[in-house]
């Protein structure tokens, strides 16, 4: 069994989890362990002949007058599982982390582009550590939202880390420096960075968090969902120092990650109505910024033509 989140927003970018939260969620569940299972069997017989299967996404009723183009949005077994003639590797631990890698760049398709619309990628985001980190080492029963832009009476904000979980929905700030110093938190709006040989201030996390946590309240409310919202601040390398344990939010150091981080990865629930929920309304007010895509255009170019022959 491969493991692999749920990218649904990606900063502001158009996303498939927009037009159906409820039905994408279980359909990538579904098209990831199809492939998994088609391409671990061809690992296990490389010498019998494989057939290519292509896997379509359904199309909404809107969409099936152009099931042309639709073709152009199908995923194959082979854009997932293997390149025109890569050699497959020897090992299946390095099989699992391989199709992660495919599926990633599945995830970033799926979070930047519907069949319609796509929006611009910074490339920085494929070769991101802490997107893959969140993505290939959580289960598929989490929704990742990395940083995304909401907008609030059309004002834009930007909001931490959304990990939307099926018990709850826990807003990360990471605090990690690679020279080992170590967190000193305080109650002011500064926190300090402590090196071996220099010290340094930083805004204190919590006012971020408590931003968000804010944003995302004010946004359930809405529709009325009571669904628990938690705050951590995240450090896998680095020691956090904090004399008091601030409100509904837990303070993860290189000490306890492996305990929180293994709580993450043992829970075996499935996805949530009153998760799903609660992702689609936050997705309802994120923004996002995308162009329709350019055989959408001549496509309502050519239908305009015809209307008005039609005349």
């Amino acid at each position: 069994m491969v493991i692999l989140a749920q990218l649904i927003k990606l900063h502001d970018y158009i996303t498939r989890y927009e037009w159906d939260t409820f039905r994408y969620p279980s359909q990538y569940i579904r098209l990831k362990q199809d492939n998994w299972n088609k391409l671990y069997d061809r690992w296990l017989h490389p010498h019998e002949e494989q057939e290519s299967i292509e896997i379509q996404e359904e199309s909404s009723s809107r969409l099936n007058k152009l099931k042309s183009l639709l073709k152009k949005d199908t995923v194959t077994t082979e854009e997932l599982n293997q390149k025109p003639q890569e050699i497959l590797p020897d090992t299946e631990a390095e099989l699992k982390q391989y199709f992660l890698d495919e599926l990633f760049d599945f995830q970033l398709k799926w979070a930047t582009s519907t069949v319609t619309e796509r929006s611009i990628m910074n490339k920085k985001y494929s070769e991101d550590p802490l997107l893959k980190f969140f993505l290939q080492r959580f289960p598929d029963s989490y929704l990742l939202l990395y940083f995304p832009i909401f907008s609030i009476k059309k004002a834009p904000m930007d909001g931490e880390i959304l990990l939307v979980g099926p018990l709850g929905i826990e807003i990360i700030y990471l605090a990690e420096t690679t020279d080992g110093a170590t967190f000193v938190a305080g109650e002011e709006r500064t926190w300090t960075i402590q090196g071996e040989e220099d010290s340094r201030k930083i805004l204190n996390p919590l006012i971020a968090l408590k931003r968000t946590e804010q944003i995302v309240r004010s946004i359930l409310r809405t529709k009325d969902i009571d669904f628990p919202v938690h705050k951590t601040v995240l450090s896998r390398t680095n020691l956090i120092i904090n004399h008091y344990e601030p409100y509904q939010t837990r303070m993860i150091d290189k000490r306890t990650f492996e305990e929180w981080f293994k709580e993450k990865r043992s829970l075996s629930s499935p996805l949530k109505s009153r998760q799903l929920k609660a992702a689609s309304t936050l997705l309802m007010h994120c923004r996002t910024t995308s162009v329709k895509r350019p055989e959408w255009e001549e496509e309502a170019i050519t239908f305009r033509f015809a209307d008005d022959d039609k005349k």
